[in-house]
């Protein structure tokens, strides 16, 4: 693409280059070459990034006072998102290769215009599958899927009966769709488990991404639904009944348990445990390994703390506190060793 084009798709300012010059990739600083889009977020760095041989620079306006004249160079107030969207324009566009002959699809699928479908896939009956969309080898689309405009299903993973997947939704290999959650009713008088209905839905919003070989369970009689935006990560569990809010981050080894609730923009640091029907509020950031207790809510409002405030430990509360409550820990801790030696 040329800059004055990503320049009018994305915003910001052509400074110094050329709009006719062309950039046909987004690279590193050590790694770029003269086609190649490169970014920087701090002063520290723009040396580096002005000798390197990238084409073109991306950078906050007023982190450098002069620029050269061997590089264009695009001013913008985020260029790290600039540079990422960029990078997105810049790919390669996937052309369909229809439907391989040894893909098994449904007479009764509806297939739209585009849409590829990998050696070994098996699309259900009654699914249906939007413009663009790319099934790679060896995924599972099961009966009465319904999968949105520009997804990629990548290999392996498995879409359980009556899934709905939006637009431009990204599942990578082995992950799990709406399988049955785990609702078991106990008998009193034998101590036998008899599983609770699992015929929910599963309902995953536009723009979402679900990392390789995680799995998000089908609500139990009604649905679990990931809204609009939400980034999940490998090896994550989202349980029967959530509804997790727009724009959530959760990160590798994080598990929800059924029936919670988690708000717009929050974030889920690695091996964060969520018990059920707990809520966490919008905008919460919960630190690697926090929990929050079955049927608690947790907000940044009822803590009194900033949003932006990292939560830790079990129960999930301020990291300052946590610090302070360690440092009281262990000063007793030193005071009891040394009242043992006398």
């Amino acid at each position: 693409m040329k800059l004055g084009e990503l320049v009018a798709v994305l915003g910001g300012q052509l400074v110094a280059g050329d709009q006719d010059q062309l950039v046909k990739g987004a690279s590193s600083i050590d790694s770029a070459g003269p086609a190649d889009l490169i970014f920087v977020e701090d002063a520290g760095s723009v040396s580096a990034a002005f000798s390197s041989r990238a084409g073109a620079v991306v950078l906050g306006a007023g982190v450098c006072a002069a620029y050269p004249g061997s590089k264009a160079v695009i001013e913008t107030s985020q260029p790290r998102l600039w540079f990422a969207r960029a990078a997105k324009l810049l790919e390669p566009a996937l052309g369909s290769t229809g439907i391989h002959p040894a893909a098994v699809v449904a007479s009764s699928a509806a297939v739209a215009a585009g849409v590829s479908v990998g050696a070994g896939a098996v699309v259900g009956e009654g699914a249906a599958i939007g413009e663009g969309t790319r099934i790679e080898a060896g995924a599972v689309i099961g009966r009465g899927v319904r999968i949105g405009e520009g997804c990629r299903i990548y290999p392996r993973a498995v879409l359980y009966p009556g899934s709905v997947l939006g637009n431009r939704v990204v599942v990578h290999a082995g992950a799990v769709l709406g399988a049955d959650g785990f609702g078991y009713v106990r008998d009193s008088g034998t101590g036998a488990y008899t599983q609770f209905p699992q015929q929910g839905t599963l309902v995953i919003e536009d723009d979402v991404e679900i990392g390789a070989n995680s799995t998000i369970d089908r609500g139990a009689l009604e649905e679990t639904r990931i809204r609009r935006g939400t980034k999940i990560d490998n090896l994550v569990h989202v349980g029967h009944n959530c509804d997790i809010g727009e724009d959530v981050i959760l990160v590798m080894g994080t598990g929800i348990s059924g029936s919670s609730t988690v708000g717009n923009g929050a974030v889920l640091a690695g091996q964060v445990g969520i018990g059920d029907h707990a809520h966490v509020g919008p905008g919460v950031i919960l630190g690697g390994q926090a929990g929050v207790l079955s049927g608690k809510t947790i907000t940044n409002e009822a803590l009194g703390v900033k949003p932006g405030t990292v939560l830790w430990g079990t129960p999930a509360r301020p990291l300052s506190q946590v610090l302070r409550e360690i440092a009281v820990v262990t000063r007793l801790a030193k005071r009891q060793g040394r009242g043992n030696r006398k």
